[in-house]
């Protein structure tokens, strides 16, 4: 292009404001082009003429974007986009990249060729004066000082980095890795690279201008152009690698990079930072005056080609240069897929002329963004051409290409991966005549490019910034008070942000980064919790009981929320509290939380033990009674027999009477309050007795409606007592089930032996096999067998009896024993039947065959069914001694020996358990209201010469005889209606009141 207006090259060190004279320049002319290294800067440039002059008359072109309306006055685009026409004005900014291996060639062919028709402006370093002095003559020149000063600030730690800092970074391993550093010590920062999207870009870029994140990790991109607040500059590295060898950068490499610290009239620094080692003190000298070697060579490609053929054009591209200045640049990707693609048999078969070349050739300028490998370029490639050959890329193929990349879900690298794979299909869709539907596939191609743009954003947002802890910091550096709020879910925010959460009465930060920001958290928060301490100080005073709980480990809850828990306090029945509450609220608070707590657990301890605290109160108790009544209530209700078998035999009957009035069972194993054995109380009861034990870890109570449940070895045997349990072999059973169990019992033949009936597996809920297991942890053997199953009884053949009336007595024990007999002896009948049948069948069968030769036919005759089996155990008393002790047959006792109840030598019950349950033949009947057959309990004294049973007027026994009973001596007894009179009969006990009664007859 002809020179036909003036030429000008402003050059001078960064922040002298070229940029902006050029598009103010540009703006005084009708027309005009400006070209910009990067799709980022010409997206700035063209937002602020759009601003200027609006969107009808403003351009945007670049490889992967296109903006043209109708009447066009000013184009914006990259350097290689520059449109090729007679504008009034032309500028190409950053001039010196014409040196640059990559990307040189194509800004010498612009300062060689593009012309303004009435001006032309190179924008860059002053390094390029003597090269541009050279090739264009003419050019005026015009130097521009920096408007600040830019000084070294020696290396520095990243965490001792000042606000408003860039740190420059070569690879991105090394961005992110810096950038993860920041946001744990600084709270976060923006990220900027040559690979993000303009959309990405100017998101990070302007949460870093508008003060959101203090700190800028970028690569070596932000040399370009980018107008950033930035004050210091450092380097993490001074190598970089070029796509092809790593090297050290390049003094005006740096000097561009480092000039970006300061803006306009503000002074900037710059340093290095990690591993980038001190720079020479020359260095430093010509960073901070801009003063670097001119560039003595310029990258250059021939742009006459010729596409008569591929070997041709190749060839061309290659063409060295005429020029001193000028020099054969790094063989560029274009070239390098053209050399590939021409291998392939299948292009070469396609191309036939010039005009396949030159298409040819278009195709190899698509940019390999991708940047798998060449051959993967150059595959794609050849497939465009294939199908622009044919007339226009298939809709539906580049759908499916596009469909594959539309996803925003993923990681910063899938998400930046999808991004680049993109740019390839936006740059096809701004290739006129490459699809049908030019303007759909361009929206297309470029919504998908801002949905992924936004969600890289997004996740380099999410990933490297905490706003939270950039917030609070810039607030407490610039010494401003934070406002700080609490929402009806507990979450406390300072400045919007999440702190933390209000549980209760006590404030849980938030994690956070570093220690000076949990300070301010916690200054700030605690300013806005002060009222609402107060206020839920209120409310949980008037809340009513049934929104508190305690905890089976002893806290105590509000709803869902901890605030307090239970302490050891003088008694079991009587715990401290200790409230939940932080410091920062007060004592009042404290103080408020901790009274309405314990009103809480003593009305809670008073409802659940109200008998007990009953009986604790009841002044009427005197003597042993009192001393037994405080031993009850101190194990909370609930004693194990064998343990008081001493104090309970002391116990009169008057003793005993008033604490039955209390509720107070004397069973045979336990003595207890049955309304203490609910859920409730139990629950409460495990809590107040692991309280006053000091037990770190306390008992759970057992799930409600359980009979048994399993008995563990390792859990101490009060455990099972203060849960309502008593351990029997494998399983615990309920103590009141327990006692049940030994009224049943003790109408049992428990030294000659009985089976268990129907009733026992019922009321503990368990097997045969489980119920044996249970006896024998009880102190019974368990003898198992086998006998024939009873089958049911079938109807008699025999006209029915006269139905007998209906009555509701209970059969007596001969009635009940001549029909047991009689049923048997059917039964027996029945069965001789059937047999003698069946064998008089097979007989008559074996008979015919005989006879005939011919076996019988029809149905066999079936042999009698073998006889089903049944499993019974037998029950006899067989506790293990505890000590030594003199043999006893399995029989009665003998007379003369030492009753099987009694302790042996030097051994207390208490020591042994409790005594055998008595049959009712061996010694008493049923107490009334109590479970026990102890003689002491009846309030006779031991060693009567029946055994302690109150007798008949007759003589004989109370109740008659019984079924399974046995006699009780082996020789005729005279019986008298009267007690002995050499044996003095207690006087508290009512047999003895009566006897007195008679005497007086």
């Amino acid at each position: 292009m002809t020179t036909r207006g003036r030429i000008t090259a402003i050059l001078g060190p960064t922040n002298t404001g070229k940029t902006h004279h050029a598009i103010e320049r540009m703006l005084g002319h009708r027309t005009g082009v400006i070209g910009l290294p990067l799709r980022l800067l010409a997206r700035e440039v063209y937002d602020r003429i759009v601003k200027a002059r609006g969107p009808s008359v403003v351009a945007l072109v670049t490889g992967e974007e296109r903006i043209v309306p109708d009447r066009v006055q000013y184009w914006v685009a990259t350097t290689e986009a520059m449109p090729e026409i007679g504008a009034d004005f032309v500028a190409i900014d950053e001039i010196q990249l014409c040196a640059d291996p990559e990307r040189g060639h194509v800004f010498t062919d612009r300062l060689l060729h593009m012309r303004g028709l009435h001006e032309t402006l190179f924008l860059g370093s002053d390094t390029m004066r003597p090269a541009i002095a050279a090739l264009v003559p003419e050019t005026q020149f015009v130097r521009r000082e920096r408007f600040s000063a830019l000084s070294w600030a020696g290396s520095k730690k990243l965490s001792r980095m000042p606000a408003r800092s860039a740190i420059v970074g070569f690879s991105v391993d090394d961005v992110y890795a810096m950038a993860e550093l920041i946001r744990r010590q600084k709270g976060g920062c923006a990220v900027v690279m040559g690979a993000l999207s303009p959309r990405t870009r100017n998101a990070q870029v302007e949460m870093y201008q508008n003060g959101e994140v203090d700190y800028l990790v970028a690569t070596d991109a932000i040399g370009m152009g980018l107008n950033l607040d930035i004050r210091h500059v450092a380097f993490s590295a001074t190598h970089k690698f070029d796509g092809r060898r790593v090297r050290p950068l390049f003094p005006h490499e740096m000097g561009q990079i480092a000039g970006r610290a300061g803006r306009h009239t503000e002074s900037g620094t710059f340093g290095v930072t990690g591993e980038a080692q001190i720079l020479d003190d020359g260095l430093i000298d010509a960073l901070e005056n801009h003063r670097f070697a001119p560039i003595s060579r310029l990258m250059w490609r021939n742009a006459a080609l010729e596409f008569g053929t591929m070997d041709r054009l190749v060839q061309s591209l290659e063409t060295a240069p005429a020029h001193e200045w000028l020099s054969r640049g790094r063989e560029a990707d274009d070239l390098s897929a053209l050399k590939l693609l021409r291998e392939m048999p299948e292009i070469r078969d396609r191309v036939q002329g010039g005009k396949d070349v030159r298409l040819l050739w278009d195709v190899c300028r698509v940019p390999d963004f991708r940047g798998i490998s060449s051959m993967e370029h150059a595959t794609l490639l050849a497939r465009i051409y294939g199908f622009l050959q044919e007339g226009h890329i298939p809709a539906d193929w580049l759908e499916r290409s596009i469909a594959r990349i539309d996803r925003t879900h993923g990681d910063i690298d899938a998400i930046s991966k999808r991004l680049a794979y993109i740019r390839t299909w936006t740059y096809v869709a701004q290739r006129t005549g490459w699809v049908a539907d030019e303007k759909h596939w361009r929206e297309q191609t470029r919504a998908v490019e801002d949905r992924l743009s936004d969600a890289l954003h997004a996740a380099l947002t999410q990933r490297f910034v905490d706003r939270r802890t950039s917030v609070l910091l810039r607030r407490l550096n610039q010494k401003e008070s934070l406002v700080a709020e609490v929402n009806d879910k507990g979450e406390v925010t300072v400045e919007g942000e999440f702190a933390g959460r209000l549980e209760g009465f006590r404030f849980r930060p938030d994690q956070t980064g570093s220690a000076d920001e949990a300070r301010m958290l916690n200054r700030a928060s605690y300013e806005a919790l002060r009222p609402e301490f107060h206020l839920r100080a209120d409310r949980l005073y008037n809340a009513p009981d049934t929104e508190m709980d305690f905890t089976e480990q002893g806290g105590l809850m509000w709803g869902s929320q901890a605030v307090g828990k239970l302490v050891k306090g003088s008694d079991p029945l009587h715990p401290g509290v200790e409230a939940f509450v932080d410091e920062e609220a007060g004592p009042e608070i404290t103080d408020k939380v901790r009274r309405r707590l314990q009103h809480f657990i003593d009305r809670k301890v008073a409802a659940a033990f109200e008998p007990l605290l009953t009986l604790q109160r009841d002044e009427t108790l005197t003597g042993l009674a009192r001393g037994f009544a405080f031993r009850l209530v101190e194990a909370l209700g609930v004693l194990p027999r064998e343990g008081v078998a001493t104090e309970v035999k002391e116990l009169d009957q008057d003793s005993r009477g008033a604490l039955r009035k209390h509720g107070v069972r004397f069973g045979q194993f336990t003595i207890f309050l049955p309304a203490l054995l609910k859920p409730a109380p139990t629950r409460l009861r495990l809590v107040l007795w692991s309280l006053h034990q000091g037990l770190d870890e306390f008992p759970e109570s057992p799930p409600p409606g359980l009979v048994t449940i399993p008995h563990i070895p390792d859990v101490p045997f009060g455990y099972y007592i203060l849960s309502g349990y008593r351990p029997a072999g494998e399983r615990a059973i309920r103590i009141d089930m327990l006692e049940r169990l030994a009224d049943m019992l003790r109408q049992q033949d428990t030294r000659g032996g009985f089976e268990a009936i129907p009733d026992m597996l019922s009321i503990t809920g368990m097997t045969l096999e489980q119920f044996a297991g249970l006896m024998e942890g009880l102190g019974y053997a368990a003898e198992r067998g086998e006998r024939p199953k009873t089958r049911a009884a079938e109807p008699a053949p025999v006209a029915p009896a006269p139905e007998a009336p209906a009555s509701d007595a209970p059969l007596t024990e001969e009635e009940s024993v001549l029909a047991a007999e009689t049923r048997a002896k059917w039964e027996a009948e029945q069965a001789e039947k059937r047999r003698a049948e069946a064998e008089a069948a097979a007989a008559d069968a074996e008979a015919m065959a005989a006879e005939t030769g011919i076996e019988p036919a029809g149905e066999a005759v079936e042999a009698p069914a073998p006889a089903e089996s049944e499993v019974f155990y037998t029950f006899r008393w067989a506790p293990k001694p505890r000590g030594p002790r003199r043999p006893q047959g399995e029989g009665q006792q003998r007379r003369g020996a030492p009753r099987r109840d009694a302790p042996a030598e030097g051994e207390t019950r208490e020591a042994r358990g409790p005594k055998p349950p008595r049959r009712e033949g061996e010694g008493g009947g049923r107490r009334e209201g109590d479970g026990g057959g102890r003689r002491e309990d009846r309030g006779e004294k031991p060693g009567g010469k029946f055994g302690g049973k109150p007798r008949r007027e007759d003589g004989g026994h109370q109740g008659g005889p019984r079924k399974g009973g046995k006699p009780q001596h082996n020789k005729p007894q005279t019986f008298s209606s009267r007690p002995e009179r050499e044996k003095k009969a207690d006087p508290d006990s009512p047999f003895a009141i009566l006897a007195a009664l008679k005497d007086r007859k």
